[in-house]
């Protein structure tokens, strides 16, 4: 009888165990997401990529991170660094599943972005492994006016893929990637996309004052949508996140927002911003799920003392512009 009530007794233990993996309002920063074989996956930033999945949006379950331990050639590439990995960029491509990565410290242009590819997203599959591809953009400091961060990888009319990227500085830069989507294409191909006047520029190495980042490119009607996020996030109470999206006719622009303003002049329509209830929202990422548009994001909470938190809201269109109905 005893060692009946102590095997209950465990038993219960790991239920309860199993039910407080699962969460909802997860904590997360910079999220991405995507759906295999019914389930949702979401990616953020964190120590070794965090990882978490659902099968309604609603309710999340913690999966280990993408890497055990921190890439061997990003702790070589930027001092500082020590495996809190940045603003994953999840998509499916040429037959796998593409995991771009930001390898950084904060305000400084010492930065990487990486690549890492899976046969499939289901840690139970025996094919699931995490093969990494090291880096495929870099920023060096005295070198560029710009920050290999952020990344978003878009694929053009012609299955061309291109990575959009980066933060503060002089901008949003578009590269043309080689056909694995591994390499920078040779000859190089270069854009600027959105920008905004730095009215008190950094050093060589430190972003000064252009708060723009976490460029995200989604194909719509006959347009191309440029959604960037503005002012500052990472400050909890204080921070001023918002989203801001221009469109464009090709994808490497120009963008222009409502009022015809070029998004490399400091343009921008305001899609949402933070209020009583959120101090911030930004870095989003959109996507159609059964015919259904979602803007996913993070917003800092309010009544959680400014945590952040995932937030995933259905996008309408009103004259081919994107437009949120919260409740």
């Amino acid at each position: 009888m005893r060692l009946t009530f102590f095997l209950l007794l465990i038993l219960g233990a790991v239920k309860l165990r199993a039910q407080d993996s699962l969460q909802t309002n997860i904590p997360v920063h910079d999220p991405v997401i995507i759906r295999e074989g019914g389930v949702y996956y979401v990616f953020a930033t964190g120590r070794g990529i965090a990882v978490w999945s659902s099968k309604n949006m609603q309710t999340w379950k913690k999966e280990r991170p993408v890497f055990s331990t921190p890439p061997e050639w990003a702790v070589k590439a930027v001092p500082g660094f020590k495996g809190h990995i940045w603003a994953p960029d999840i998509s499916h491509y040429d037959g796998l599943y593409h995991l771009y990565y930001s390898i950084s410290t904060f305000g400084k242009n010492r930065s990487a972005i990486g690549l890492a590819t899976n046969q499939t997203l289901d840690p139970a599959s025996p094919g699931y492994h995490w093969t990494d591809h090291g880096p495929v953009v870099e920023s060096i400091p005295g070198r560029d006016e710009w920050n290999a961060i952020d990344p978003n990888l878009i694929i053009d009319g012609q299955q061309q893929p291109w990575l959009a990227f980066g933060s503060f500085w002089n901008g949003i830069k578009m590269v043309k990637l080689a056909p694995d989507a591994r390499h920078i294409a040779q000859p190089q191909t270069w854009f600027t996309l959105a920008s905004v006047p730095r009215t008190r520029p950094g050093s060589d190495s430190t972003a000064g004052n252009g708060a723009i980042e976490a460029p995200f490119i989604f194909k719509k009607f006959d347009y191309f949508y440029l959604f960037a996020s503005y002012d500052y996030c990472c400050r909890g109470e204080k921070s001023t996140y918002k989203m801001r999206v221009g469109r464009s006719k090709t994808l490497t622009g120009p963008y222009l927002d409502r009022d015809g303003k070029p998004m490399t002049q400091g343009g921008g329509t305001l899609l949402l911003e933070g209020n009583a209830d959120w101090h911030g929202v930004g870095h989003n990422a959109v996507y159609t799920f059964d015919g259904v548009d979602y803007l996913i994001f993070h917003g800092y909470d309010a009544k959680d003392k400014g945590r952040s938190r995932l937030r995933v809201e259905q996008l309408d269109w009103q004259d081919a512009w994107p437009v949120l109905h919260l409740k």
